[in-house]
């Protein structure tokens, strides 16, 4: 029983946007159009793959089972005539990716407005966030995360070298509270915390003393899932903040804010470049693994 390739490919796009409206935007048609089309292939299989009503989308259990079956392999075909096709030319394409907020190195400009006059034919999507979840299912080409939270079935290469997290206060906070001698005394400080989420938990700032890694739950007087608003906080004197020492290095070289506890903070696997095992792996996301290893 044969299908049109073309069809399929729309089926997998309502899918994946969740709706015959958004998906019909990005495939540049009607929506009277991918209704028609889905419709036709519902005929074909003799079978409903999609429930919806004026306010609800979902797929049928055969929904389901269908785009498990195809959408990989119409990933798989796209990639191989992308490739095919950017042999005739420069790397092009939508090239999405979902950045962790600190990895500093990767999103602090030069790396990317390099990639972009290097490569003028590929269009970046960058969504800044520390979110975990699945790049694949989420349609994302790659991410970019710390090492040790990153799947094992996954490839990942390096895009930093190693990291130390530290603590951090301004000059003028050390004159009037001291600085701590031990990561214990932050107990005793105003804390400037972060949290991934609204409902999460602050982070907890981790250490390492005599090879044991130990954390310490501070009580923040401000906790956000702002880096930004936590140095700026910080350079004007309201507590002791912790993050990326290269984060935080523009800050020291200027005088806005001192490093602390120094000896307390030992250095762990930095960055990676992560994306799943393809055979085939698209031109605009090699030139981007290439460009990254190079540096801006």
């Amino acid at each position: 029983m044969r299908i049109d390739k073309n069809i399929i490919e729309l089926f997998v796009a309502v899918a994946d946007a969740g709706s015959f409206r958004l998906a019909a935007d990005r495939l540049g048609v009607t929506r009277s159009a991918v209704s028609q089309a889905m419709g036709r292939l519902e005929d074909h299989l003799g079978i409903s793959l999609v429930s919806r009503t004026t306010r609800s989308f979902s797929l049928t259990e055969a929904g389901r089972r269908f785009y498990a079956d195809v959408a990989p392999a119409i990933g798989a075909l796209n990639a191989a005539a992308e490739q095919i096709g950017d042999k005739a030319g420069p790397p092009s394409g939508l090239l999405r990716l979902a950045v962790s907020s600190i990895a500093e190195r990767f999103i602090s400009g030069p790396l990317l407005a390099s990639f972009m006059q290097t490569y003028p034919a590929i269009e970046l999507d960058v969504t800044i966030t520390d979110d975990t979840f699945d790049i694949v299912a989420e349609h994302y080409d790659a991410g970019v995360r710390l090492g040790e939270v990153i799947a094992q079935d996954m490839i990942a290469v390096p895009v930093s070298g190693d990291q130390r997290q530290l603590a951090f206060a301004a000059p003028r906070y050390l004159e009037a509270h001291g600085a701590p001698a031990h990561p214990r005394d932050l107990i005793h400080h105003a804390c400037i915390g972060w949290r991934p989420a609204p409902l999460a938990a602050p982070y907890r700032w981790e250490f390492t003393e005599a090879g044991r890694d130990f954390n310490v739950e501070v009580k923040p007087s401000l906790t956000t899932n702002d880096m930004s608003l936590m140095i700026r906080t910080a350079c004007a004197g309201g507590g002791i903040t912790f993050g990326m020492e290269e984060t935080f290095q523009p800050y020291v070289a200027r005088g806005e804010l001192v490093p602390l506890l120094e000896s307390f903070s030992a250095p762990f696997a930095g960055f990676y470049l992560y994306f799943p095992r393809r055979r085939n792996l698209a031109p605009k996301l090699r030139a981007l693994i290439d460009h990254a290893r190079r540096g801006p």
